[in-house]
């Protein structure tokens, strides 16, 4: 019976944690325009610049991460808000989120 109880109680707790934890794989709703005429729809997970300086315009439903490395590495170097614009002389990627 103790046996079952436990089983129960980890299954209750790994079912609250996926309902806590938000889905990395989730695109953002709208348009991602980095410069050069690069747009990406709907963005999901790191977009790497294929111009430079980064010129980023998020009009997206999703907070933008501008990174200082390509592949979101490095340091972030601005957060845009949905409807928000920059230009970054360093960034070289940006995640939605």
């Amino acid at each position: 019976m103790q046996r079952a109880m436990t089983a129960l109680g980890s299954l209750a707790v790994a079912g609250m944690t996926m309902l806590a934890l938000p889905g990395s794989a989730a695109a953002a709703t709208g348009e991602l325009i980095l410069g050069g005429g690069q747009v990406v729809e709907n963005p999901s997970g790191c977009v790497n610049a294929e111009h430079l300086p980064l010129d980023v315009h998020n009009q997206t439903d999703g907070i933008a991460y501008v990174y200082g490395g390509r592949d979101c590495t490095g340091s972030v170097l601005a957060i845009l808000a949905p409807g928000s614009s920059a230009v970054s002389a360093f960034g070289v990627s940006v995640y939605v989120a």
